[in-house]
């Protein structure tokens, strides 16, 4: 932060001309311009003294009315000043805000309502200072001036913004038994479920051998299946798959940040329990419906850059496929769409932002539901869906369509 200069435009023009008046004198053997030279002088020195000699000291408390400030979400601070000094100064005061906030925080001081605030609008991720505060004083004639600083900084929080999704429809059986609709899993006991028929792609283990026997045909316990609903995000963050980070935010690599967020707080309000870890095997958040797992999960997106190498997609999921599984990368090649692998996840959705010639076909192949994601989240989102694609059970006929 550049500190302003002792005298204004106007000091530094009195000087000038009190010293021009003094040279000036000499050369046209002018006294009257002597006594003029010394009066600028003079009077530039006293409205110095005036502005720098005081002694002031203050304190500051900053309020944030939101603890965490979505992008494009709009907030207000409130700032108690308290200033100590000879005489209550007439000025101007700024906080200082970082560019990844924007807001208008200045005003005259002291404010006619006792109380300074403004509001601030977050424009990029992060966690960033505001602060600290500056008071700029004048003197009466406009000469110097003096700008100190004051408190400490209060850091906000930025965190991705979280859009609205379409719901998500599952055909129930479609991932081994571990994920069905939300209407067939919220409030429902063991005795309003019955055993169902055995699709492809449920677990052996599932198998209800009583209903089976009486029916003639494999059926599976749906009770187990409903009372662990879980769902599995994946972010692939590893460097080779974004832009290197530069001063500038990558858009593409923003808007996959906030499908992860997105996706995973819509999955959890349809009643999954949902992972969320990155392509390495890192877990960003667990969510299970409390408050202070959403925003846990938002602070760590918040800070999320591109970085490390991604694993195998088989060793994150382990031996139990998750429900919906959604996979969101940036630049994916044919080669690497080809080693993703869903494992039996129900309803496999693969979101990538930069997919070459080739991709969406290998991934199709595996079952993924895959989309472009540039730009709008929402659409995206709405691209992926079943029913959107004519996908029925995973695996099924019309996975391809509606691609990347």
């Amino acid at each position: 932060m550049r500190p302003r200069r002792a005298l204004t435009a106007r000091g530094t023009g009195t000087l000038l001309a009190g010293l021009g008046c003094i040279v000036a004198a000499n050369l046209v053997g002018a006294s009257i311009l002597v006594y003029v030279g010394i009066l600028l002088l003079a009077l530039t020195v006293v409205a110095l003294i005036v502005v720098r000699l005081p002694r002031r000291t203050g304190t500051v408390a900053r309020q944030i009315s939101t603890d965490l400030l979505t992008v494009s979400e709009t907030s207000r601070v409130s700032v108690r000043f308290g200033l100590r000094a000879i005489r209550v100064p007439h000025g101007l005061w700024r906080d200082v805000l970082p560019d990844a906030v924007s807001g208008d925080a200045a005003g005259e001081y002291p404010p006619e309502s006792g109380q300074l605030s403004y509001l601030i609008t977050g424009v990029r991720r992060g966690v960033w200072p505001i602060g600290p505060l500056m008071l700029r004083t004048v003197d009466p004639f406009g000469l110097a001036q003096r700008e100190q600083a004051f408190g400490e900084t209060r850091t906000v929080t930025v965190v991705p913004e979280v859009f609205a999704l379409a719901p998500l429809t599952v055909r129930v059986g479609a991932a081994g038994g571990t994920a069905h609709t939300s209407s067939s899993r919220l409030g429902q006991g063991a005795d309003n479920l019955s055993p169902r028929r055995y699709v492809p792609g449920d677990s052996m283990r599932r198998i209800h051998w009583r209903a089976t026997a009486h029916r003639g045909q494999l059926m599976v316990r749906q009770e187990e299946e409903e009372s662990s609903p879980d769902a599995l995000v994946v972010f692939d963050r590893s460097a080779a798959h974004w832009s290197a980070p530069g001063e500038e935010a990558d858009a593409a690599f923003e808007t996959a940040v906030s499908l992860c967020a997105s996706v995973a707080v819509h999955l959890v309000q349809e009643g999954y329990g949902v992972d969320v870890i990155d392509s390495a095997g890192n877990a960003l958040g667990t969510l299970r419906g409390h408050e202070d797992d959403r925003d846990g999960l938002l602070v760590a997106l918040a800070m999320i850059t591109p970085r490390g190498d991604s694993r195998d997609l088989n060793s994150l999921i382990g031996g139990t496929p998750p429900g919906p599984l959604v996979y969101i990368t940036g630049t994916i090649d044919e080669e690497d769409a080809a080693l993703l692998r869903p494992s039996g996840a129900a309803a496999p959705m693969l979101f990538a932002t930069d997919p070459r010639p080739g991709a969406a076909e290998a991934a199709e192949q595996h079952g993924w539901r895959t989309a472009v994601l540039a730009g709008d989240v929402a659409e995206a989102w709405e691209d992926a869906l079943p029913e959107r694609i004519g996908v029925q059970p995973y695996g099924g006929q019309g996975a391809g369509d509606g691609a990347l």
